[in-house]
């Protein structure tokens, strides 16, 4: 046994949490909450933006200038006095205009400075921000190649800051009821409709938001900005004042993943935040994510499905991936991982579902959420595929009731979880906590609201695994176009992928092939 490992071969885990590898950093956080779709979060984010006494720092894989804001007056309103735009890039001009003290920075993927060539508007809103020395942008480049910058964080006067699922851009808002058809999805430029979506983000306030906008900074000046200086110490803070938190004095973890890159180090806390938090669990895990594609994330529940005390897998997924390339790389691993897992699982204890609308539309989960044991919350940018543990730039933050100050998150974590299901399954939460006490498991709760005719027929179900043709399982199983570290792009198929020869599916999928041919 190595320095370092229990009796189990599993490395020894601090009687307060997690790992310190998994982890970069813990701060506290004098409020947090959970805001879930982007209706209320855009909300949220227009509130505390017009609160901002110094720096509103914006980062994400995408922003969209063009999307509209709740309350603003738009382009056919005449000016009035404090009452802004409700278009974003008009916004964040007005802003500045009524704040001479604030400034405004926005860090995006470079890769989508070619989406902002294509939006019409967008072009000029960025040469307006341009025009102003209190407005300053920049296209994240700096990251090998095949990799992108798919963090999303905004950091309000190093005391506000909000990290999750949801970019400021367009084809994200939407409300909870996820109504179908409704005409305020809409898409800017083009006025058309899209479909149902998903998603969500945490909210923290207090010494959280400084250190977040620490980890800005650096992501800025990698990305060929200034230096810039922390915010100077305020007393005022940009939280709503009708928004209730859920947490409060709680400490947050912050976990990340970076690809090496010139003097940036390889940073795959994330990953092993995962791996470690399925090994925790002794009840369940749900999880919301956008894909199931994760080769080291599989085998951490493999090892759990083949143990006596195997917890239940809860997990909502979308029925497809947003996108052909992503269909081809994504869903196709995620038929491969969930076969081979149903393998070693033969009470069921692994279940993915995937939630309609009411006229029986998919709703598309961009969410990045899980839940273990009502104990451990964790919200960020990170989905579960091999792009997300070693190749973007990715930021989860946590919440771990093993720490000294969280002794008392529990009872909030298990309202978010019964707020989310019965938003999934279309009943009050009543009826939710009422169908898990009867049925003892989500799973088993799922499938009993799942009556041929149900009073409402916005619903879970269980996901349907496409059939995929040999070449589509070769392109999934292979790992080619979602690789878990940048080197892998260039290294030969056999020593990489999901079946590679040194993990741990592999075996199951012999055993699975060798069943096919005894059967034949």
């Amino acid at each position: 046994m190595q320095a370092g490992e229990n009796d189990s071969g599993e490395p020894d885990r601090p009687r307060d949490g997690a790992p310190e590898h998994t982890v970069w950093r813990y701060a506290m956080a004098r409020r947090a909450r959970v805001v879930v779709d982007a209706a209320d979060y855009f909300d949220v984010m227009r509130q505390a933006m017009v609160e901002a006494r110094q720096r509103i720092f914006m980062i994400g894989w995408d922003f969209d200038s063009r999307i509209l804001l709740s309350s603003g007056r738009r382009w056919w309103q005449l000016p009035r006095k404090g009452r802004f735009p409700a278009r974003l890039g008009s916004f964040i001009v007005w802003l500045v205009r009524h704040n001479r003290r604030l400034e405004v920075l926005l860090l995006k993927w470079n890769f989508s400075l070619v989406k902002s060539l294509t939006r019409g508007t967008m072009v000029i809103d960025l040469i307006r921000w341009a025009l102003r020395s209190r407005i300053d942008f920049k296209f994240d480049a700096a990251h090998p190649i095949g990799c992108s910058h798919h963090q999303k964080i905004v950091v309000i006067d190093d005391v506000f800051a909000a990290c999750g699922g949801i970019d400021m851009t367009s084809d994200r808002w939407d409300t909870p009821e996820h109504l179908p058809g409704d005409p305020r999805r809409k898409l800017p430029g083009t006025g058309g409709l899209y479909g149902p979506w998903h998603d969500l983000t945490m909210v923290m306030e207090g010494e959280i938001a400084a250190v977040l906008g620490e980890l800005g900074r650096d992501r800025w000046e990698v990305a060929g900005g200034s230096e810039l200086p922390p915010c100077a110490p305020q007393t005022q803070t940009p939280w709503p004042d009708e928004l209730e938190a859920q947490f409060e004095n709680v400490e947050i973890g912050i976990a990340r993943t970076r690809a090496a890159y010139r003097d940036c180090p390889q940073v795959s806390e994330i990953e092993d935040l995962f791996v470690d938090q399925i090994r925790r669990a002794r009840r369940f895990v749900y999880v919301e994510t956008q894909y199931f594609a994760s080769r080291r994330i599989a085998e951490a529940i493999l090892e759990r499905l083949e143990q006596p005390d195997c917890p239940e897998f809860c997990i909502i997924n979308p029925l497809e991936a947003d996108g052909w390339l992503e269909q081809v790389a994504m869903d196709t691993a995620r038929v491969e991982l969930v076969r081979t897992l149903a393998t070693a699982d033969p009470d069921g204890r692994f279940r993915i579902f995937t939630p309609f609308a009411a006229d029986g539309t998919p709703i598309y989960v961009h969410a990045k959420l899980m839940i273990v044991d009502d104990a451990i919350l964790r919200v960020g940018s990170a989905n579960m595929n091999n792009r997300s543990m070693g190749l973007d730039s990715e930021c989860d933050v946590f919440i771990d009731a093993a720490r000294p100050a969280n002794a008392h998150v529990g009872p909030a974590i298990t309202a978010l979880r019964h707020q989310l299901l019965a938003e999934h399954c279309g009943v009050p939460v009543e009826r939710v906590v009422e169908g898990l006490e009867r049925h003892g498991s989500m799973a088993a709760m799922i499938d009993a609201l799942n009556d041929p005719a149900p009073p409402n027929p916005k619903h879970l179900a269980p996901l349907a695994l496409k059939d995929i043709s040999e070449a589509e399982r070769a392109v999934g199983s292979s790992g080619v176009l979602d690789p878990e570290r940048p080197e892998e792009i260039f290294e030969p198929i056999d020593k990489r992928g999901l079946f590679r020869r040194d993990g741990k599916l592999v075996r199951v999928r012999l055993m699975q092939n060798l069943r096919k041919r005894i059967a034949r």
